[in-house]
Protein backbone atom coordinates (compact mmCIF):
# COMPACT_ATOMS: atom_id res chain seq x y z
CA UNK A 1 0.00 0.00 0.00
CA UNK A 2 3.01 2.27 0.78
CA UNK A 3 4.41 1.93 -2.86
CA UNK A 4 1.27 3.87 -4.36
CA UNK A 5 0.88 7.44 -3.96
CA UNK A 6 -2.19 9.19 -2.77
CA UNK A 7 -3.01 10.09 -6.52
CA UNK A 8 -2.92 6.49 -7.70
CA UNK A 9 -5.04 5.60 -4.55
CA UNK A 10 -7.54 7.43 -5.99
CA UNK A 11 -7.24 6.57 -9.31
CA UNK A 12 -7.46 3.30 -8.56
CA UNK A 13 -10.42 3.32 -6.40
CA UNK A 14 -12.24 5.05 -9.38
CA UNK A 15 -11.22 2.69 -11.70
CA UNK A 16 -12.50 -0.12 -9.51
CA UNK A 17 -15.91 1.72 -8.19
CA UNK A 18 -16.38 2.32 -11.73
CA UNK A 19 -15.73 -1.38 -13.27
CA UNK A 20 -17.74 -3.02 -10.62
CA UNK A 21 -21.24 -0.74 -11.84
CA UNK A 22 -20.57 -1.24 -15.35
CA UNK A 23 -18.84 -4.60 -15.94
CA UNK A 24 -16.66 -2.81 -18.50
CA UNK A 25 -12.58 -2.03 -19.29
CA UNK A 26 -12.30 1.61 -17.74
CA UNK A 27 -10.40 4.19 -19.58
CA UNK A 28 -8.85 7.53 -18.79
CA UNK A 29 -11.79 9.73 -20.43
CA UNK A 30 -14.15 7.82 -18.88
CA UNK A 31 -12.22 8.40 -15.12
CA UNK A 32 -11.51 11.99 -16.17
CA UNK A 33 -15.48 13.04 -17.00
CA UNK A 34 -17.26 10.49 -14.20
CA UNK A 35 -15.41 9.91 -11.30
CA UNK A 36 -14.45 14.33 -10.33
CA UNK A 37 -10.86 13.66 -10.92
CA UNK A 38 -9.10 16.85 -11.43
CA UNK A 39 -5.96 15.70 -13.98
CA UNK A 40 -5.97 15.52 -17.67
CA UNK A 41 -6.65 12.24 -19.55
CA UNK A 42 -3.02 12.37 -20.03
CA UNK A 43 -2.02 12.40 -16.82
CA UNK A 44 -4.60 10.00 -15.99
CA UNK A 45 -3.35 7.56 -18.26
CA UNK A 46 0.10 7.77 -17.33
CA UNK A 47 -1.48 6.92 -13.56
CA UNK A 48 -3.47 4.02 -14.90
CA UNK A 49 -0.06 2.55 -17.15
CA UNK A 50 1.82 3.12 -13.58
CA UNK A 51 -0.87 0.32 -11.84
CA UNK A 52 -1.13 -1.46 -14.46
CA UNK A 53 2.97 -2.40 -14.19
CA UNK A 54 2.42 -2.56 -10.89
CA UNK A 55 0.17 -5.35 -11.23
CA UNK A 56 -3.15 -3.67 -9.91
CA UNK A 57 -4.56 -3.43 -13.49
CA UNK A 58 -4.62 -5.07 -17.01
CA UNK A 59 -5.97 -4.55 -20.39
CA UNK A 60 -8.41 -7.24 -21.60
CA UNK A 61 -6.57 -5.91 -25.52
CA UNK A 62 -4.57 -3.31 -26.35
CA UNK A 63 -7.68 -0.85 -27.24
CA UNK A 64 -9.79 -1.18 -24.27
CA UNK A 65 -9.28 -0.05 -21.20
CA UNK A 66 -8.71 -1.33 -17.96
CA UNK A 67 -9.87 -3.63 -15.27
CA UNK A 68 -9.02 -4.45 -11.66
CA UNK A 69 -6.67 -7.30 -10.78
CA UNK A 70 -7.07 -9.29 -7.90
CA UNK A 71 -3.80 -7.68 -6.14
CA UNK A 72 -6.23 -4.25 -6.70
CA UNK A 73 -9.58 -5.53 -5.34
CA UNK A 74 -7.32 -6.66 -2.11
CA UNK A 75 -5.73 -3.57 -1.92
CA UNK A 76 -9.77 -2.38 -2.11
CA UNK A 77 -10.81 -3.94 0.62
CA UNK A 78 -8.06 -3.94 3.02
CA UNK A 79 -7.18 -0.32 2.98
CA UNK A 80 -9.33 1.66 0.09
CA UNK A 81 -13.27 1.19 0.29
CA UNK A 82 -15.49 2.18 2.86
CA UNK A 83 -18.29 0.16 4.33
CA UNK A 84 -21.72 1.33 3.94
CA UNK A 85 -23.63 1.68 7.26
CA UNK A 86 -26.69 -0.03 7.32
CA UNK A 87 -30.09 1.89 7.82
CA UNK A 88 -32.09 1.19 11.06
CA UNK A 89 -34.44 -0.16 8.34
CA UNK A 90 -32.31 -2.85 7.04
CA UNK A 91 -31.18 -3.86 10.75
CA UNK A 92 -34.81 -3.95 11.37
CA UNK A 93 -35.62 -5.93 8.16
CA UNK A 94 -33.31 -8.11 9.09
CA UNK A 95 -34.12 -9.27 12.97
CA UNK A 96 -38.16 -9.15 11.98
CA UNK A 97 -37.00 -12.03 9.63
CA UNK A 98 -35.15 -14.36 12.28
CA UNK A 99 -38.26 -13.24 14.74
CA UNK A 100 -40.51 -14.10 12.70
CA UNK A 101 -38.97 -17.48 11.51
CA UNK A 102 -41.08 -20.36 13.20
CA UNK A 103 -38.98 -23.49 14.87
CA UNK A 104 -40.31 -26.08 12.32
CA UNK A 105 -38.72 -24.24 9.65
CA UNK A 106 -35.37 -24.66 8.22
CA UNK A 107 -32.76 -22.10 9.76
CA UNK A 108 -30.46 -22.65 7.21
CA UNK A 109 -32.39 -22.72 4.11
CA UNK A 110 -34.51 -19.72 5.43
CA UNK A 111 -31.52 -17.41 6.08
CA UNK A 112 -29.57 -18.54 3.10
CA UNK A 113 -32.69 -17.54 0.87
CA UNK A 114 -33.24 -14.03 2.88
CA UNK A 115 -29.65 -13.32 2.61
CA UNK A 116 -29.74 -13.88 -1.19
CA UNK A 117 -32.37 -11.58 -1.46
CA UNK A 118 -30.53 -9.11 -0.01
CA UNK A 119 -27.23 -8.99 -1.69
CA UNK A 120 -28.80 -10.25 -5.44
CA UNK A 121 -25.59 -13.11 -5.28
CA UNK A 122 -25.00 -16.35 -4.25
CA UNK A 123 -25.94 -17.57 -0.83
CA UNK A 124 -24.05 -20.30 1.43
CA UNK A 125 -24.45 -21.38 4.83
CA UNK A 126 -22.52 -23.58 6.28
CA UNK A 127 -24.32 -25.61 9.42
CA UNK A 128 -22.71 -25.98 12.91
CA UNK A 129 -19.99 -28.76 12.83
CA UNK A 130 -21.47 -31.53 15.04
CA UNK A 131 -18.33 -31.75 17.08
CA UNK A 132 -19.04 -27.86 18.13
CA UNK A 133 -22.54 -28.38 19.07
CA UNK A 134 -22.76 -28.26 22.72
CA UNK A 135 -24.33 -31.47 24.73
CA UNK A 136 -27.71 -30.52 26.61
CA UNK A 137 -28.37 -34.49 27.44
CA UNK A 138 -27.29 -37.84 26.58
CA UNK A 139 -29.69 -40.99 27.42
CA UNK A 140 -29.56 -44.63 26.02
CA UNK A 141 -32.45 -46.49 25.34
CA UNK A 142 -32.18 -50.59 24.83
CA UNK A 143 -33.47 -51.32 21.60
CA UNK A 144 -32.39 -55.13 22.00
CA UNK A 145 -30.35 -57.47 24.35
CA UNK A 146 -26.65 -56.34 22.39
CA UNK A 147 -27.65 -53.03 21.44
CA UNK A 148 -28.38 -49.19 22.55
CA UNK A 149 -29.52 -46.05 21.11
CA UNK A 150 -27.89 -43.23 21.84
CA UNK A 151 -29.78 -40.39 21.90
CA UNK A 152 -27.95 -36.88 21.88
CA UNK A 153 -29.72 -33.51 22.22
CA UNK A 154 -27.93 -30.38 21.97
CA UNK A 155 -28.43 -27.27 23.24
CA UNK A 156 -29.44 -25.94 20.38
CA UNK A 157 -32.07 -28.53 19.82
CA UNK A 158 -31.11 -30.22 17.15
CA UNK A 159 -30.85 -34.34 18.04
CA UNK A 160 -28.43 -36.94 17.17
CA UNK A 161 -29.22 -40.47 17.20
CA UNK A 162 -26.46 -43.54 17.28
CA UNK A 163 -26.56 -46.91 17.68
CA UNK A 164 -24.31 -48.69 19.91
CA UNK A 165 -23.45 -52.33 20.61
CA UNK A 166 -23.29 -53.26 24.34
CA UNK A 167 -24.96 -55.37 26.71
CA UNK A 168 -26.39 -53.37 29.77
CA UNK A 169 -29.25 -53.94 32.46
CA UNK A 170 -31.90 -51.16 33.19
CA UNK A 171 -30.32 -50.82 36.41
CA UNK A 172 -27.03 -49.80 34.72
CA UNK A 173 -28.31 -47.82 32.60
CA UNK A 174 -29.90 -45.26 35.30
CA UNK A 175 -26.68 -45.46 37.03
CA UNK A 176 -25.11 -44.49 33.94
CA UNK A 177 -27.39 -41.76 33.15
CA UNK A 178 -26.54 -40.36 36.50
CA UNK A 179 -22.46 -39.97 36.33
CA UNK A 180 -22.60 -39.30 32.48
CA UNK A 181 -24.99 -35.76 33.81
CA UNK A 182 -22.55 -34.91 35.88
CA UNK A 183 -19.93 -34.74 32.88
CA UNK A 184 -21.75 -34.21 29.06
CA UNK A 185 -23.52 -31.05 29.78
CA UNK A 186 -22.46 -28.06 28.67
CA UNK A 187 -19.51 -29.56 27.16
CA UNK A 188 -18.60 -29.62 23.03
CA UNK A 189 -19.05 -33.00 21.26
CA UNK A 190 -15.52 -32.75 20.55
CA UNK A 191 -14.74 -31.32 23.99
CA UNK A 192 -16.29 -34.58 25.80
CA UNK A 193 -14.60 -37.35 22.94
CA UNK A 194 -11.32 -35.58 24.65
CA UNK A 195 -12.58 -35.99 27.99
CA UNK A 196 -13.58 -39.33 27.48
CA UNK A 197 -10.55 -40.81 25.86
CA UNK A 198 -8.58 -38.48 28.40
CA UNK A 199 -10.67 -40.49 31.38
CA UNK A 200 -10.92 -44.22 29.84
CA UNK A 201 -6.82 -43.95 29.70
CA UNK A 202 -5.93 -43.28 33.77
CA UNK A 203 -5.83 -46.82 36.18
CA UNK A 204 -8.51 -45.01 38.22
CA UNK A 205 -11.12 -45.31 35.87
CA UNK A 206 -9.92 -48.83 34.88
CA UNK A 207 -10.47 -50.24 38.21
CA UNK A 208 -13.63 -48.63 38.70
CA UNK A 209 -15.72 -51.19 36.03
CA UNK A 210 -19.03 -48.61 36.50
CA UNK A 211 -17.34 -45.35 35.32
CA UNK A 212 -15.42 -47.62 32.60
CA UNK A 213 -18.18 -48.60 31.45
CA UNK A 214 -20.04 -45.20 31.21
CA UNK A 215 -17.57 -43.34 29.66
CA UNK A 216 -16.64 -46.10 27.35
CA UNK A 217 -20.21 -45.66 26.25
CA UNK A 218 -19.96 -42.06 26.42
CA UNK A 219 -17.16 -42.19 23.91
CA UNK A 220 -18.56 -44.32 21.77
CA UNK A 221 -21.87 -42.24 21.22
CA UNK A 222 -19.99 -38.67 20.92
CA UNK A 223 -17.08 -40.07 18.60
CA UNK A 224 -20.04 -41.56 16.18
CA UNK A 225 -21.64 -38.34 16.39
CA UNK A 226 -18.87 -35.92 16.05
CA UNK A 227 -17.57 -38.10 12.94
CA UNK A 228 -21.28 -36.43 10.93
CA UNK A 229 -20.35 -33.92 8.32
CA UNK A 230 -21.48 -30.41 7.85
CA UNK A 231 -24.43 -29.71 5.27
CA UNK A 232 -24.09 -27.04 3.25
CA UNK A 233 -27.00 -25.44 1.91
CA UNK A 234 -26.49 -22.72 -1.21
CA UNK A 235 -29.24 -20.50 -2.45
CA UNK A 236 -30.03 -17.86 -5.50
CA UNK A 237 -27.18 -19.99 -7.74
CA UNK A 238 -29.21 -18.56 -10.41
CA UNK A 239 -28.59 -14.64 -10.19
CA UNK A 240 -24.78 -15.59 -11.22
CA UNK A 241 -26.06 -16.90 -14.56
CA UNK A 242 -26.88 -13.91 -16.18
CA UNK A 243 -23.71 -12.29 -15.04
CA UNK A 244 -21.01 -11.23 -18.47
CA UNK A 245 -18.38 -12.75 -16.45
CA UNK A 246 -19.86 -16.37 -16.83
CA UNK A 247 -22.13 -15.49 -20.61
CA UNK A 248 -20.25 -18.27 -22.76
CA UNK A 249 -20.34 -21.73 -21.91
CA UNK A 250 -17.16 -22.35 -20.45
CA UNK A 251 -18.12 -19.69 -18.17
CA UNK A 252 -20.80 -21.46 -16.76
CA UNK A 253 -19.31 -24.75 -16.85
CA UNK A 254 -16.60 -23.26 -14.31
CA UNK A 255 -19.79 -21.73 -12.14
CA UNK A 256 -21.48 -24.84 -12.16
CA UNK A 257 -18.43 -26.91 -11.18
CA UNK A 258 -17.84 -24.81 -8.17
CA UNK A 259 -21.28 -25.07 -6.38
CA UNK A 260 -21.16 -28.58 -6.97
CA UNK A 261 -17.74 -29.19 -5.50
CA UNK A 262 -19.06 -28.64 -2.26
CA UNK A 263 -16.00 -30.35 -0.11
CA UNK A 264 -13.87 -27.26 -2.13
CA UNK A 265 -16.85 -25.01 -0.44
CA UNK A 266 -15.93 -26.61 2.83
CA UNK A 267 -12.15 -26.40 3.24
CA UNK A 268 -12.23 -22.77 2.19
CA UNK A 269 -15.07 -21.56 4.65
CA UNK A 270 -13.14 -23.65 7.20
CA UNK A 271 -9.74 -21.42 6.01
CA UNK A 272 -11.05 -18.75 7.59
CA UNK A 273 -13.47 -20.01 10.69
CA UNK A 274 -10.85 -18.73 13.29
CA UNK A 275 -11.46 -15.02 11.84
CA UNK A 276 -14.21 -13.32 14.73
CA UNK A 277 -15.89 -10.87 12.37
CA UNK A 278 -16.28 -11.28 8.46
CA UNK A 279 -13.37 -12.28 5.91
CA UNK A 280 -13.52 -12.07 2.28
CA UNK A 281 -11.47 -14.02 -0.64
CA UNK A 282 -10.86 -12.42 -4.00
CA UNK A 283 -9.86 -14.26 -7.17
CA UNK A 284 -7.27 -16.89 -6.99
CA UNK A 285 -7.40 -16.73 -3.06
CA UNK A 286 -10.20 -18.95 -3.81
CA UNK A 287 -7.86 -21.38 -5.75
CA UNK A 288 -9.51 -22.40 -8.78
CA UNK A 289 -13.40 -21.92 -7.73
CA UNK A 290 -15.23 -20.89 -10.77
CA UNK A 291 -11.54 -20.38 -12.45
CA UNK A 292 -10.66 -17.57 -10.22
CA UNK A 293 -13.01 -15.24 -11.33
CA UNK A 294 -15.22 -16.03 -7.88
CA UNK A 295 -14.88 -13.83 -4.42
CA UNK A 296 -16.30 -15.14 -1.42
CA UNK A 297 -17.55 -12.97 1.48
CA UNK A 298 -18.15 -14.44 4.87
CA UNK A 299 -18.86 -14.26 8.63
CA UNK A 300 -18.99 -17.11 11.59
CA UNK A 301 -22.34 -17.49 13.51
CA UNK A 302 -21.80 -18.41 17.13
CA UNK A 303 -23.41 -20.82 19.61
CA UNK A 304 -22.07 -19.96 23.47
CA UNK A 305 -19.67 -17.71 22.01
CA UNK A 306 -17.78 -20.87 19.99
CA UNK A 307 -18.05 -20.34 16.20
CA UNK A 308 -20.23 -23.05 15.03
CA UNK A 309 -20.61 -22.24 11.56
CA UNK A 310 -20.17 -19.84 8.54
CA UNK A 311 -22.50 -18.03 6.04
CA UNK A 312 -21.60 -15.99 3.26
CA UNK A 313 -22.00 -15.23 -0.69
CA UNK A 314 -20.34 -15.84 -3.22
CA UNK A 315 -20.52 -13.89 -6.50
CA UNK A 316 -18.06 -12.47 -9.40
CA UNK A 317 -15.23 -10.52 -8.22
CA UNK A 318 -16.55 -7.19 -9.60
CA UNK A 319 -19.19 -7.05 -6.45
CA UNK A 320 -20.18 -4.21 -4.45
CA UNK A 321 -18.05 -5.34 -1.20
CA UNK A 322 -18.92 -1.94 0.72
CA UNK A 323 -22.59 -3.01 0.63
CA UNK A 324 -22.14 -6.87 1.02
CA UNK A 325 -19.89 -6.97 4.02
CA UNK A 326 -22.54 -5.62 6.17
CA UNK A 327 -24.95 -6.93 5.57
CA UNK A 328 -23.33 -10.42 5.64
CA UNK A 329 -22.06 -9.65 8.88
CA UNK A 330 -25.38 -8.38 10.29
CA UNK A 331 -27.06 -11.42 9.00
CA UNK A 332 -24.52 -13.45 10.73
CA UNK A 333 -25.18 -11.72 14.01
CA UNK A 334 -28.84 -11.85 13.46
CA UNK A 335 -28.26 -15.77 13.10
CA UNK A 336 -26.26 -15.75 16.50
CA UNK A 337 -29.07 -13.71 18.32
CA UNK A 338 -32.01 -16.57 16.89
CA UNK A 339 -29.57 -19.42 18.42
CA UNK A 340 -29.34 -17.66 21.95
CA UNK A 341 -33.02 -17.35 21.69
CA UNK A 342 -33.31 -20.92 20.88
CA UNK A 343 -31.10 -22.04 23.30
CA UNK A 344 -32.66 -19.39 26.12
CA UNK A 345 -36.88 -19.05 25.11
CA UNK A 346 -36.71 -17.94 28.54
CA UNK A 347 -35.21 -14.25 27.45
Amino acid sequence: MSELSARAKQILYAAITEFVATGEPVGSRTLSKKCGIELSPASIRNVLSDLEEAGYLQQPHTSAGRVPTDRAFRLFIDALMEVRALSQEEHARIRARFEEMSPNQNMMRETGRFLSELTGAVAVVVSPRIESLTLKQLRFIRTSPNELLAVLVMSNGAVQNRFVVAQVSEMELTRIHNLLDDVTDGRTLGDLRDFFARKLATERIQHDQLRKRAFSLGEAAVTEASATEADVVIEGQSKLFDRPEFSDAEGLKQLVAAFDDRERLLRLLDATMAAKGPTVMVGREAGELGGGQLAIVRAPFLDHGRTVGTIGIIGPTRMDYPKVVPLVEATATAMTEYIDRANNPQK
